[in-house]
């Protein structure tokens, strides 16, 4: 039981159609009302900043393992978030400017009050591009618009993975062996659909025995399981269809949370999930990352847990 009862406002999507059995956040929220803190629900739309003061339409939260039944809100108020304890920052990406904007907003209550994970980091953190500034630990890898440099990227590596730089849950991600003939088509879908720069790395075999996600609390490594993609799969995200497996981290991937952990308790990344494929970095996932249920299950551990400790540490620190 914690010291202090905490206020917490969970900024996410609707509650409605979550799996109570993998949703991260519901396992957090879980966590904190065994511990006694007062929990408050709001929709990242109903975040606003008038004056210098940032509000949000909050509810009342409470939460039950029991499937159909597993929330209820109470009467919606507009509250100051300043005068709140934590706000967990736990919508889904995509990573858009929606989502940035709502990084600048709660910036103004950072770290009075603590969002988590802190905003300003997460902005300046998208996932695939933040493991750009670790040298060393990612595949061989190439952003740009030119169609050009794509075409010689794969003359290469040959055998290649094309993603949006901004995308998320295995969507938009293609493999184009040698080859396939629908390489030029698939250049101009993702120039159709995207602004930004797209992403090409040289496709990794190892995928075929699994995609570990390792949790990371504070910059420590806390737990880890493998997803083997399903047969004629490239992808290995549970939702399409990946197997976990559990696992524990080889002597590669120990090394390379010892790079990266430092960064992330200094830059406020309470909650971090990072993708290593074979002795590869792919992602470092710093919005609303995922897997601590699925953690649980093959460790007998309680990641949650370890998170609030995390946060109840930093709140009590000031």
């Amino acid at each position: 039981m914690a010291s202090k009862t905490l206020t917490v406002a969970i900024q996410m999507d609707p509650l409605d159609n979550i799996d109570i059995d993998g949703d991260s956040t519901f396992a957090l929220a879980l966590e904190a009302q065994a511990r006694g803190h007062e929990l408050f629900h709001y929709l990242p739309r109903d975040l606003s900043f008038l004056d210098g003061q940032v509000r949000a339409v909050l509810r009342p939260l409470e939460v039950r393992r029991e499937k159909g039944n597993h929330f209820s809100l109470g009467e919606a108020s507009q509250r100051d978030l300043s005068k709140l304890d934590v706000v967990l920052m736990r919508q889904d990406p995509p990573f858009d400017m929606a989502y940035i904007t709502a990084t600048h907003i709660l910036e103004h209550i950072h770290p009075k009050t603590l969002v988590v994970n802190d905003p300003v980091h997460v902005r300046n953190a998208p996932e695939k591009l933040f493991i750009t500034h670790f040298k060393g630990l990612m595949p061989p890898t190439l952003i740009t618009n030119r169609r050009e440099d794509i075409l010689a990227f794969r003359e290469v590596h040959k055998d290649i993975i094309l993603k949006p730089l901004y995308g998320n849950g295995g969507a938009g991600v293609f493999r184009v062996m040698p080859g396939d003939e629908n390489m030029n088509s698939l250049l101009e879908m993702f120039t159709q659909f995207y602004r930004e720069p797209i992403i090409a790395q040289k496709y990794l075999p190892e995928i075929r025995n699994g995609d570990k996600r390792i949790i990371l609390v504070d910059g420590r490594p806390a737990g880890a399981i493998n997803r083997v993609p399903a047969e004629g799969e490239a992808r290995s995200n549970l939702h399409v269809g990946g197997r976990a497996e559990a696992s524990k981290l080889t002597a590669r991937e120990e090394e390379i949370c010892a790079v990266i952990g430092p960064a992330l308790k200094e830059m406020g990344l309470i909650f971090v999930g990072i993708d290593v494929i074979g002795d590869y970095l792919t992602e470092i996932n710093v919005t609303s990352p995922t897997g601590i249920q699925e953690i649980d299950r093959f460790n007998a551990s309680n990641l949650s847990g370890e998170i609030w400790d995390a946060i109840e540490g930093r709140v009590a620190a000031g």
